[in-house]
């Protein structure tokens, strides 16, 4: 089971997302995110966009 309970920030300033997976709490980076199945797919669409708009921005570097 993999619930979306919303993001933070790490001290270094990265934005974390927060998921519920299996009964634990657990904060993945943007980058990470490809590692855990059915993260990505659990997100809502505002913070899909926001990684779009990151990888976007990104690539214009």
């Amino acid at each position: 089971m993999i619930k979306y309970l919303g993001t933070r920030k790490s001290d270094q300033g990265a934005i974390l997302y927060v998921f519920l997976i299996n009964g634990l709490e657990k904060a993945i980076r943007e980058s990470a995110l490809k590692q855990y199945p059915g993260c990505y797919e659990a997100l809502p669409a505002k913070a899909k966009a926001q990684i779009g708009a990151h990888r976007e921005w990104i690539s214009k570097i």
